[in-house]
């Protein structure tokens, strides 16, 4: 039952995940990621054995603890990502709205240059 519900849940996720990216909801960079995460948590579901391998591997004692590890450090890229993509947004609106600020004082220069040689403005 309960591998029922984890297989259910992750085919939920990859189908949300299919729709945000053809509705052009979700970015197709972010998309990749998502699916990668969509994909693991199916194959981590079906076979859990993998996880006790792995963990046997990396020689971590409790397969949970390895998954939470990888969650955390997954979340904190995802963060660090975003992070860096809203810095690059903000300097992006920064640098346009001085763009704007500059032609709009432009235009009210040449609507001044036109009213003062008696010129209709709107026109």
């Amino acid at each position: 039952m309960i591998v029922f519900l984890g297989v259910a849940f992750a085919l939920f996720v990859l189908a949300v995940i299919i729709w945000m990216l053809l509705s052009q909801r979700l970015r197709e960079k972010y998309a990749v990621l998502w699916l990668i995460i969509g994909v693991a948590m199916l194959v981590l579901t079906i076979f859990p054995d993998l996880l006790v391998w792995f963990s046997d591997v990396l020689g971590v004692q409790v397969p949970s603890n390895l998954l939470f590890v990888g969650a955390l450090a997954l979340l904190i890229g995802v963060t660090l990502h975003q992070s860096w993509e809203l810095s690059t947004a903000e300097d992006e609106t920064r640098r346009v709205a001085e763009e704007v600020a500059i032609l709009r004082a432009e235009v009210d220069a040449l609507r001044t240059h036109v009213v003062s040689d008696g010129g209709d403005p709107d026109s």
